[in-house]
């Protein structure tokens, strides 16, 4: 079994926890979680990959053991939490570096991507959307809360914030459910039941027009520097539809997309076999 540490690092005074795996001076390895989790959806992917690859994955900040300052201290946006986790990267030394993105990671990473391109190695989405084509109709609710950010909207998100919601999201288009081990989503529900910790996904669900807004710069940088591109993706997300998976190959001809019969929490169900794609995908 693989050395896993648990660190965590001051970025200009926010502390970021990450578990950290692999030789150093092995190729680099990030991996960024999403909504509601934290770096611990990666515990089944990270031993497969240890021989090969220096990984490490952060929690974001706001998520896991991360800082989660106030919110009259930071604001919570897309674009300060791609900023943290872009100072991340170069305070542990991660100059050049391939990057693993699922959910709020895709458009953290992608940021990060287009804003240096010459640091990134090669990309690998696990139901990590940049086309409008891969939203599906459970964005409902939350852009209603984009073009009309009242008190009442904002309240109707909380509903996304409930535990059972949480399972739901591990569970749904999984055709077995009892694979899915209750630690993950159990963890996340600790982690969302924390005070102010509500406010803050909040904060972020609203903020999440800004990643749609530069759909259009990301595959922009996908056009220009055509990175190496893996699309892992759970055939059965209700939130990240098959379609925005194929769209990548739109602008990266060369792009490899691969569909795992489960949902959201692909890892989940299938870290075996996404591992051996990242692995044949990554050489």
């Amino acid at each position: 079994m693989p050395d896993i540490r648990y660190r965590s690092a001051d970025v200009d005074g926010f502390r970021i926890a990450f578990r950290e795996a692999g030789r150093p001076g092995a190729p680099k390895l990030l991996l960024l979680h999403g909504f509601p989790t934290a770096g611990h959806m990666f515990r089944d992917l990270i031993p497969p990959l240890s021989d090969r690859f220096h990984l490490v994955a952060p929690d974001l900040p706001g998520f896991g053991l991360s800082d989660m300052p106030a919110r009259d201290r930071f604001t919570y946006s897309f674009d300060n939490v791609a900023s943290v986790v872009d100072r991340f990267t170069e305070v542990i030394g991660f100059d050049r570096f391939a990057i693993y993105v699922f959910d709020y990671g895709a458009p953290t990473g992608f940021r990060i991507a287009a804003k240096h391109p010459e640091r990134i190695t090669g990309i690998v989405s696990q139901n990590g959307n940049a086309y409008e084509e891969g939203l599906s109709e459970g964005w409902n609710p939350i852009r209603a809360y984009w073009q009309d950010p009242s008190q009442a909207n904002r309240e109707a998100l909380r509903a996304f914030l409930k535990p059972e919601t949480t399972v739901w999201q591990y569970t749904h288009g999984v055709p077995d459910p009892t694979l899915v081990s209750p630690d993950g989503y159990s963890l996340d529900n600790h982690y969302l039941s924390r005070p102010g910790a509500d406010e803050v996904q909040l904060d972020l669900f609203g903020d999440y027009k800004s990643n749609i807004a530069l759909y259009p710069a990301f595959q922009s940088y996908f056009r220009a520097h055509k990175p190496r591109f893996l699309a892992a993706w759970g055939r059965n997300d209700p939130f990240f539809l098959p379609a925005g998976a194929e769209a990548f190959r739109r602008d990266i001809p060369d792009a490899q997309v691969t569909f795992f019969e489960t949902g959201h929490f692909a890892l989940e169900t299938h870290a075996a076999e996404i591992a051996a794609a990242i692995r044949a995908f990554l050489v």
